[in-house]
């Protein structure tokens, strides 16, 4: 009789085991799955080079950034750099499109909503004159003072060769 509790006893903690390891497993899957977010990632500027140029970053006013659906990140020290990569890839693969707000610099937007301007009067690291702005009336503005052409992200592509 003895025996047969021992052995039901070690039965019992047996099966605890394999209900821990289960538990165990589903924390670190869940875990797995919400440390792999897919955002944006900071620019590190006078140290990060552009993935396309090979240039140190350092203007955070025409910087840029890719973010694949995977979270790779990709940046560049200027849009017309990202344009000019972006050409060569499947766009698919792509989660965000961000370029710094001329008029915040350092401040990623989303690319493909922005508004920008080319102006012979606002340098850019690779000289394409080419300022991103998150608003349209804030392009405008600028325009006004500095002069040059406003294009949408789709018009963008054709313009830079």
């Amino acid at each position: 009789m003895k025996n047969t509790k021992i052995f039901h006893e070690h039965l019992n903690r047996k099966s605890v085991v394999p209900k821990l390891l289960k538990q165990i497993s589903f924390f670190a899957i869940l875990l797995t799955l919400f440390n792999c977010s897919v955002s944006p990632k900071p620019i590190v500027y006078g140290e990060d080079g552009c993935y396309y140029c090979r240039m140190t970053i350092v203007d955070k006013g025409h910087a840029a950034e890719i973010v694949t659906k995977k979270g790779k990140a990709f940046k560049f020290d200027a849009t017309e750099c990202m344009v000019n990569y972006i050409k060569t890839i499947d766009q698919s693969t792509i989660k965000y499109f961000l370029s710094n707000n001329f008029i915040e610099p350092g401040t990623l937007i989303d690319a493909t909503q922005a508004h920008f301007l080319i102006s012979e009067n606002i340098p850019s690291p690779m000289g394409a004159f080419l300022s991103a702005f998150k608003t349209e009336i804030a392009a405008k503005s600028l325009q006004k003072e500095k002069q040059g052409t406003i294009y949408t992200w789709n018009e963008l592509f054709n313009q830079i060769n």
